[in-house]
């Protein structure tokens, strides 16, 4: 979420000039996240979060905007778009896809409890039983089939214990992958990217999910597992916290029940999601995009991570 796009207090106003929100009192750039431009914006009406789409292809902007839509009336806790007079939930700003949603209450968990994590591990339960029958969503943008890619761009950036690590641990993904017992697990719609920054959480609403825009096709225990990968661990080893990572699981359970295929692929699934991150990270750490305001994050914390899922201490579940 950090300004790749500048946008005028001026343009801000006549675009909102098609909406019924009320006249436009302030817009503030957002600086955490690093894939889309955000504003905070307060108007007559209510407040509000302006999004302009960055990198994502035009035709798929809607996908992201109904599934929004979707579970905000199946009673998740979610940004819900705001159709214009036209009834359109988006529209072009300086040249960019742009959507006006509404805007949760509550506030970032940095050091999150266990109690906060059983409430993330149901809000997660629920997500997935609502978009069971949202309809085919996109693959993985930077899923199994980005990570051999992004890897080969990355070689000559990577120290040779890493470049051996990864792959390592990619030719053990495809494996798995490709299995029977993978091929067959739950999956839909997820938001794949429910780390502390892209929750918020209030006394009074509870928990709520922001940021879809890495939604896609996946497996239900891949959100899971990304997650409990950012919600559950230590804060300098990137081992999993029992308490945390227990609370979690069991507020999901509290919800859905894991079948058996579940718990034994959760290991390899908690491996996939801190390999994808690593590899995410790297790549915008190393081909970084400009932006007025960008918090970058360091790749080495989701190094330490896969070190740890991959030496054990998977057994809670």
């Amino acid at each position: 979420m950090a300004v790749f796009t500048a946008v005028s207090h001026v343009q801000i106003a006549n675009w909102l000039a098609h909406y019924d929100v009320g006249r436009l009192r302030q817009a503030r750039g957002i600086a955490q996240g690093i894939e889309n431009t955000n504003y905070f914006v307060d108007t007559d009406h209510g407040a509000y979060v302006l999004t302009l789409i960055e990198r994502i292809p035009v035709q798929d902007v809607p996908f992201y905007l109904r599934l929004m839509k979707h579970l905000a009336v199946r009673g998740i806790p979610c940004p819900e778009p705001i159709s214009d007079r036209h009834g359109q939930l988006w529209s072009l700003l300086n040249g960019k896809p742009a959507t006006l949603v509404t805007r949760l209450p509550g506030t970032q968990v940095t050091h999150p409890s266990a109690a906060e994590c059983g409430t993330v591990g149901g809000l997660l339960a629920r997500m997935h039983i609502a978009a069971a029958d949202f309809g085919p969503a996109p693959a993985n943008s930077r899923g199994l089939a980005w990570w051999p890619q992004a890897f080969e761009t990355l070689t000559d950036e990577l120290e040779p214990a890493q470049a051996d690590l990864i792959a390592d641990e990619l030719q053990a993904q495809l494996v798995f992958a490709a299995s029977a017992a993978c091929r067959d697990l739950p999956a839909s719609a997820v938001h794949a990217d429910c780390f502390r920054d892209n929750v918020l959480m209030d006394e009074v609403a509870g928990a709520g999910i922001i940021d879809f825009y890495f939604a896609c096709e996946d497996k239900w225990m891949f959100d899971l597992a990304v997650a409990c990968n950012d919600w559950c661990v230590g804060e300098g080893d990137g081992e999993l916290d029992p308490a945390r990572t227990k609370a979690l699981l069991d507020g999901y359970r509290a919800v859905r029940q894991l079948e058996p295929a579940e718990r034994e692929a959760w290991p390899m699934i908690l491996r996939a999601a801190a390999l994808r991150f690593w590899l995410s990270r790297l790549y915008d750490h190393h081909l970084p995009r400009d932006a007025e305001v960008l918090s970058p994050k360091d790749p080495r914390w989701f190094e330490r991570i896969l070190q740890a899922r991959r030496a054990g201490a998977t057994e809670i579940i």
